[in-house]
Parts: structure tokens; C-alpha cells; sequence
């Protein structure tokens, strides 16, 4: 029998974020991607991690990490790992002067990077890997094809299938029909995040001409276009428009100006020393002639568009000669942060252009059509939907039973599930954690109770209560303090923080009465009468934070 091959799944399996997974054979270990998940509604956090403890406890024997593209979502938890174990970096140039960006940023010494070019073949660890292109939204992504001794595993990255791509780099299907035909591919591993979609994704260089009108209707006008800082081919198509209407082009935020200056270093971005200005030089620009290039489109807060609607930019403010552009889509849970962007931005008077209005943004994931052709192209034997939502799983799932796999050919897993490939098919193992792990911008970890205490504090407020006991004696030394925010307006303060000091004392007292000294059982009795006050009368429910000293 041939030695197995274990793939554990440390997170993208039912989520947008934080794909990581790990393959594994004759004890050997790679790592293929390692991102975070965008925190949402967690104050405090910066990002949220897979759990790696399970790779740590394996370090020893952990080959590699291999990055198949340079978005967050694939390679923002490396800044995290790599502060506990250091290992070879595999990816394209233009992935790696990402990571390496990252890294330098968080104070990460660079471990060992390892260009890779399309269609090279490489000894990973234990697998011998090809590496083929495929087209998505950021540049040099790739997928990979894993040679174990269960045959070939084939990772397809997020792609889409765009004929006409700006960069003219296509998915290499051939190549897979020519694997497929001979030796075969035993398992697929497939992006799913748009396979509740019908039809196919737009070209992205169907978006250059929307783009070109947006010029034309608004010469006259400053145009600032909001666009993700790794897309650099809708980076390449704005400059194009800028250049074709004679503006001048300005690139603002930290990660577009690094993004942008690594993709011109590597030749992936073709734009002219002579159209591009710094931000420090906007003022003397005419604005009617200008084009900004800028973060923030998914309503970021700390992101340029953001600085812009509170008017808080240092080289930039926006009035009623601008028109902002946000060439991209609402990441799902971003709508509301975007929607407060959009409105702030129209307050001071700027006119917008989002994809809800016209074309100005693509898919960089291929919809149910595209899928279908992968699966055509790959004819695996064995199938795991990947990297989505659980309700893009089990639609994956369904196209690849409607296309006519077997159902015990086709497994749906989720975070944390490890699954073993055999002679005989796919079989479970067990599971490893799939807790998140949540860090602040310091790369500290923060416990799931300090989240809840802050989400109930930003929501509901709070209620201290400090109460002084003389021991000796028995009985209070003093009246209770109270003293809140966020839970009632501050003129009806004083009237609700005496009612709770009155059920305070009562509560207090009366423990007192009954011999009762220890602080800790005070406390417990004056949050239980804070609590049932508080509810009653206000039906909302703040933090309660008691203290009590006996002296």
C-alpha cells in the first residue's frame, strides 16, 4: 500500500478568511497558505487567526508554507507564525514582495523566500510540485499541483477563468487536461466562493472601458477611485485612463504606494515616472487633472477614503469638484461600514460611482460555469469544496454530484477537520481545533472573554459600584459610590445612580447583618442588586463592576 497523505484544515472552510491547510506524508509537513479572517464586530481586534497550536506542537516538521497569491486572506497570519517557528517561503515574486513587506512591518526576520515562476516543478518536503497560473484579481497567482504517492492532488488557489485578462496570463486548463488524461488527478481542491453564482465572471479588461466613460462623463472634475491596493490590474487600467485623458496620477495610502512600487519594479505595472505625483504634491495639482488612486473602498477606517470622509486627510479634502469611484464589490459583512463611507463622502459634497450604479468592478472568483469547467478540465476522482462560505461548500458540493461524481467521492469539510487519502478513497480522522484566535494591531492574543466584556461595554455601557466596609464594626463606612456611562443620559444620572446606591446599601446591609465579611460575597450581593435594578427599571442590561473593600 502506498504511504497516505493527511490533509488537516486549520480554517477557510466555511468562511472568508484565515485559509490555511496542511498536508501531510511519512511525517513530513507543508503548509499551504496561512491568512487571517477581517475582524467583524470584535472591538479590539486586528485580526483573526487560525489556531496553530497543532502546527506548533509539529514544527519540527513543517517543510515549508506555500503561498498560492498575495491577498490578507492567504498570507495575513505569516506575520503571526513566523514569530514561533521560521520556514521556507514558497510563492511567486510578486506574492513574496508581499510577505516579505508584511514581515519587514511587523518586525519578522525574513526567512528563507523561494521565487517560483509558472509552470515550474519543484521538490516541496515530501511532494513533488508543479506550479501553474491562473487568473484573479491580485497578479502571479498559482495553483498547484501536489505529486504524492496517492497520485496527484490539485489545489486550484481563487481563480476565475477570464479569457482576456489585462496581463494576457490565462488558467492553464490544458495543462490539466493533459494531467488528467495521463496520470490522472486523484483529488481536486477548488475554490467555492462564488458557487452559488450562475453563469460566468466578467473579463476584468471589460472593466478599462467602463472605467474610461467615468473619465469622460466627469472631465472637469477631480476623480478619486477607491480600489483594493493588490488589485494591480484595475490599478494598471485606472493609470491607462488617467494617461488617455492627460490627468496625473497620485497614489495615497501605505499599502497602494508599496504595492504599486513593487509592481512596477517587477514589471507588472506599466506606468510612467512622468504621470505620477506624490501626495505631498497634490496641492499643486489642478485637480480637474488629477486622478487619485486610493485605500479604502471597503469602508476601512483607518484607510484613506475613511481619513477623506472625516475630513481628517493630511493632503487631501474633499468637496463638490470630486467624484469618488469605488471600483470594487462589498466584502460580505462590510455593508454597513461602507454605506456610512458613501454617506459621510456625499455630505461633503462628492459625487459617487459605485458597481451598484455601473460596471466598474468584476469577480476575481469564477461562478458556477467556471467551476464546472475546471471540473471538466481536472476530471478528478476525488473532490473537496475549499476556501467559502458553508453555503458556497455544499453548492460546490452539488455541482460536482450534478456533473456526476459519486457521492462517496465527494467530502464536505468544514474548519478543523483532517481527512486522510488512501488506496481506498477519503476517510476522516478526526479534528484539531478551529477556535478563533484573535490578536490586537501588537500581535497579542485576546482571551474571548475580553471581546464579550467589550462588545458589552461599546453596546449597553456600564455601572461601577465601589462599597466600603468597616469589618469591625459590621456596617457600611461609607455610602456606596456609583458612577456609569453609556447606560443612561448624563442629566438623569444622578436620580438612577442614587436608586441604585439605596439597593446597594439594602442588599450590603443586610448581608452585613447576617455576619457575612467576605468581600468577595459582598460583591456577588451588590451586583445582584445592581442587576435586578437596572433590568427592571431600565430593561437594559450594562457591565456591572462591583468593588468592595472591607477595612
Amino acid at each position: 500500500m502506498a504511504a497516505p497523505v493527511t490533509l488537516t484544515f486549520l480554517g477557510g472552510l466555511g468562511e472568508i478568511g484565515r485559509n490555511c491547510a496542511a498536508l501531510e506524508c511519512e511525517g513530513r509537513i507543508v503548509l499551504l497558505d496561512c491568512g487571517q479572517l477581517f475582524p467583524d464586530d470584535l472591538p479590539g481586534v486586528d485580526a483573526v487567526l487560525p489556531d496553530f497550536n497543532w502546527l506548533l506542537e509539529r514544527a519540527d516538521r513543517l517543510e515549508a508554507c506555500l503561498v498560492t497569491h498575495a491577498h490578507e486572506d492567504h498570507i495575513g497570519g505569516l506575520p503571526y507564525l513566523l514569530r514561533h517557528v521560521e520556514v521556507p517561503i514558497y510563492g511567486s515574486p510578486f506574492t513574496l514582495g508581499m510577505v516579505s513587506g508584511k514581515l519587514k512591518s511587523a518586525g519578522i526576520r525574513l526567512p528563507e523566500m523561494v521565487a517560483l515562476g509558472d509552470h515550474d516543478r519543484r521538490r516541496v518536503g515530501p511532494f513533488d510540485c508543479e506550479f501553474l497560473p491562473v487568473t484573479h484579481s491580485t497578479p502571479s497567482g498559482l495553483m498547484t499541483l501536489f505529486g504524492t504517492p496517492q497520485g496527484l492532488i490539485l489545489h486550484s488557489s481563487d481563480f476565475k477563468l477570464d479569457p482576456t485578462p489585462v496581463d494576457g496570463r490565462v488558467t492553464d486548463l490544458p495543462r490539466l487536461r493533459e494531467l488528467s488524461a495521463d496520470p490522472g488527478i486523484r483529488l481536486l481542491l477548488a475554490d467555492s466562493t462564488n458557487a452559488d453564482s450562475a453563469g460566468s465572471s466578467t473579463s476584468e479588461s471589460s472593466i478599462g472601458p467602463v472605467l474610461r466613460g467615468v473619465f469622460d462623463d466627469n472631465e472637469g472634475r477631480r476623480l478619486i477611485i477607491g480600489a483594493f491596493s493588490s488589485h494591480v490590474h484595475r490599478i494598471q487600467q485606472i493609470a491607462d485612463a488617467a494617461l488617455a485623458t492627460h490627468r496625473t496620477l497620485v497614489v495615497l495610502g501605505p499599502s497602494m504606494v508599496r504595492n504599486v512600487t513593487l509592481a512596477r519594479e517587477l514589471g507588472l505595472l506599466r506606468v510612467s515616472d512622468k504621470m505620477i505625483a506624490t501626495a505631498d504634491g497634490i496641492d499643486d495639482l489642478d485637480p480637474a487633472r488629477t486622478c487619485v488612486v486610493c485605500t479604502g473602498s471597503q469602508g476601512e477606517p483607518r484607510a484613506a477614503l475613511a481619513q477623506m470622509a472625516q475630513g481628517r486627510h493630511r493632503n487631501l479634502t474633499v468637496g463638490e469638484g470630486d467624484t469618488i469611484v469605488f471600483s470594487s464589490h462589498p466584502i460580505p459583512g462590510n455593508e454597513a461600514a461602507i454605506s456610512r463611507l458613501h454617506n459621510a463622502l456625499a455630505r461633503r459634497g462628492a459625487r459617487l460611482v459605485h458597481s451598484g450604479q455601473l460596471g466598474v468592478h468584476t469577480t476575481g472568483h469564477g461562478k458556477r460555469e467556471e467551476l464546472r469547467e475546471l471540473h471538466d478540465a481536472a476530471d478528478p476522482e476525488l473532490f473537496i469544496p475549499v476556501h467559502g462560505e458553508y453555503a458556497h461548500l455544499v453548492a460546490h458540493h452539488e455541482l460536482a454530484l450534478e456533473r456526476g461524481m459519486r457521492p462517496e467521492r465527494v467530502v464536505r469539510c468544514t474548519d478543523g477537520d483532517q481527512i486522510r487519502l488512501t488506496d481506498h478513497g477519503l476517510e476522516p480522522v478526526g479534528r484539531v481545533s478551529d477556535e478563533y484566535v484573535m490578536v490586537d494591531e501588537r500581535g497579542q492574543a485576546l482571551g474571548e472573554d475580553l471581546v464579550d466584556e467589550r462588545r458589552a461595554l461599546s453596546g449597553e455601557g456600564f455601572v461601577l459600584v465601589r462599597v466600603v466596609v468597616d469589618g469591625k464594626r459590621g456596617r457600611l463606612a461609607e455610602s456606596p459610590f456609583i458612577e456609569s456611562r453609556g447606560w443612561v443620559d448624563a442629566d438623569e444620572r444622578g436620580k438612577w445612580h442614587a436608586e441604585v446606591a439605596a439597593a446597594v446599601r439594602d442588599a450590603v446591609e443586610a448581608a452585613l447583618g447576617d455576619g457575612e465579611r467576605d468581600p468577595a460575597e459582598l460583591a456577588r450581593r451588590a451586583r445582584r442588586a445592581t442587576g435586578k435594578l437596572v433590568s427592571s427599571r431600565t430593561g437594559r442590561r450594562p457591565s456591572l463592576v462591583p468593588v468592595v473593600e472591607v477595612r
